[in-house]
C-alpha cells in the first residue's frame, strides 16, 4: 500500500519544543484524516512522515500514539500503521453505541443540570452554529463533539467519560463521512436545536426519544455513502441480533 502525502507545513518546526513537534504533527494529520486527505486505509511510514515534518522520530510516534488514543489512527502487526477504515458495520454499532451512552448520560445529568449547564450548552451550540455559518467542517466536528460532550462532563460518571473520550476519534470519521455524503461543510444550521431544547426541558422520555430520533438521522444516507465510494469494501459481516 502507497503512503499518503499530507499537506507539508508553512511553520518552520526545527524552532518548535519537541511537545509542540507532537501536538503540529497531531494537528496536521487529524486535519488530512478529517478532510479525506487520508483517506481510510492509508499507510503511515514513519520514516516519510520523519522526513516530511523534519522531526525524529520520537514526537513523530508520541504524535502517532496520540491519533491512535483518539481512534483516528490503528497499527497493525505485519501491516504497520494506517488510517482506520469506517465500515457500515462500524457506522451502525456507533450508532447504537451512543444512544446507549447518551441516554445514561442525561439520565445521569438530569437532575445536575443547573444554569451553569444550561449557559454552557447554549453557549457551546453557539459555537457549533459560528463555525457552520463559516463554513469550517473540521471546526463544526469539533465543535459538534463538544456540545455532546457537555452531558457526559456534567453526569460525574468517570468511566462513562472515558468510554465518550474512546468513541470521540471514530465519532470524527463518522460525520466527516455524514457531511461528504450529504455534501455539505458542517452540519445542518438547524441540526442541534430540538436537542439543545429537549436537554433543556423538563421531560427526560422526551429527551431519550429526541437521542434516538437524533441520532439516526442521516445514517442511512451515510451508509450509501460508504457503500457507493468503496469505503465499506472490508465491512465486517453483521452478527445476529441476541
Amino acid at each position: 500500500m502507497q503512503a499518503a502525502a499530507v499537506p507539508s507545513s508553512s511553520q518552520p518546526l526545527a524552532r518548535l519544543s519537541k511537545s509542540t513537534f507532537r501536538e503540529h504533527i497531531v494537528e496536521q494529520l487529524r486535519a488530512a484524516i478529517l478532510s479525506g486527505e487520508l483517506p481510510p486505509g492509508s499507510q503511515l511510514v514513519e520514516s516519510g512522515l520523519a522526513h516530511q515534518f523534519n522531526v525524529s522520530r520520537g514526537p513523530l510516534r508520541e504524535a502517532l500514539r496520540q491519533l491512535i488514543e483518539e481512534g483516528l489512527v490503528v497499527t497493525v502487526p505485519y501491516t504497520g500503521t494506517h488510517v482506520i477504515s469506517l465500515s457500515v458495520s462500524d457506522v451502525r454499532e456507533i450508532h447504537s453505541m451512543r444512544v446507549t451512552l447518551e441516554c445514561f448520560a442525561f439520565e445521569q445529568a438530569w437532575e445536575r443540570r443547573d444554569q451553569a449547564f444550561r449557559d454552557e450548552l447554549l453557549r457551546r451550540h453557539a459555537v457549533l452554529v459560528g463555525t457552520i455559518d463559516d463554513g469550517d467542517d473540521r471546526a463544526s466536528i469539533l465543535a459538534e463533539l463538544e456540545l455532546h460532550g457537555l452531558v457526559y462532563e456534567a453526569s460525574g460518571h468517570r468511566l462513562l467519560q472515558r468510554t465518550w473520550s474512546s468513541l470521540r476519534g471514530r465519532l470524527q470519521l463518522y460525520w466527516a463521512a455524514h457531511h461528504r455524503a450529504h455534501a455539505i461543510r458542517g452540519p445542518k444550521r438547524e441540526g442541534h436545536e430540538s436537542y439543545v431544547a429537549a436537554a433543556l426541558g423538563d421531560d427526560l422520555a422526551a429527551m431519550r426519544a429526541e437521542l434516538v430520533e437524533h441520532m439516526r438521522r442521516g445514517g442511512e444516507q451515510t451508509e450509501n455513502f460508504l457503500r457507493a465510494s468503496g469505503q465499506a469494501s472490508n465491512e465486517k459481516p453483521d452478527r445476529q441480533e441476541s
